[in-house]
């Protein structure tokens, strides 16, 4: 079965794009490419035991296991030795992306305590949205009794659109609450 945002996308966005940015073929209507996860872990430089329960807490957001990313290089300042973990990623394609996408805009972003839209000035310039979130309770996947600590995530959407103008467009009708200026 097709996850609930793909056929919102076939049937309802793909239309609208066309008439609007007046495309002749299906494929030229911009699409998200991939949604990937990032978790900074600067604490795992002590406690190597955060890792194993970040990597728990992702794995149950995204529904798919994070890769662990490593120091490149050692930086005596930060106290940071090369090889040491600094990070988790995982990157969503396909009918998962589409699942974690339809859980972050109708579940997740509502239960943003103060929530006033996300920032509409976030994306890069290229097509690419960033949203960063201050903590992963608002999942209702992530356990808060067995967490020990809050963390904050960065979540980029990857599109296919060539600017900005498409790409916000792509995404305002997807359902993404962007602030209104």
């Amino acid at each position: 079965m097709a996850p609930r945002s793909k056929e919102q996308y076939i049937k309802e966005v793909v239309p609208a794009l066309m008439e609007k940015f007046s495309y002749k073929n299906v494929h030229q209507v911009p699409h998200i490419e991939k949604i990937v996860v990032n978790i900074g872990l600067s604490e795992a430089k002590e406690n190597v035991k955060v890792v194993d329960t970040a990597t728990a807490e992702i794995a149950a957001i995204c529904g798919q296991k994070p890769k662990v990313c490593r120091a490149k290089k050692s930086i005596s300042n930060f106290k940071l030795r090369e090889g040491m973990p600094i990070g988790l990623k995982v990157t969503l394609r396909g009918n998962r992306m589409f699942e974690f996408f339809d859980r972050l805009i109708n579940v997740a972003i509502p239960r943003i305590r103060d929530f006033h839209g996300v920032e509409p000035m976030s994306f890069d310039g290229q097509g690419n949205y960033n949203l960063g979130l201050n903590e992963q309770y608002i999942f209702p996947e992530v356990d808060v009794e067995k967490s020990d600590k809050t963390r904050g995530m960065n979540i980029t959407v990857v599109t296919s659109a060539v600017n900005d103008t498409e790409a916000r467009e792509l995404l305002t009708l997807m359902g993404v609450p962007f602030k209104k200026r």
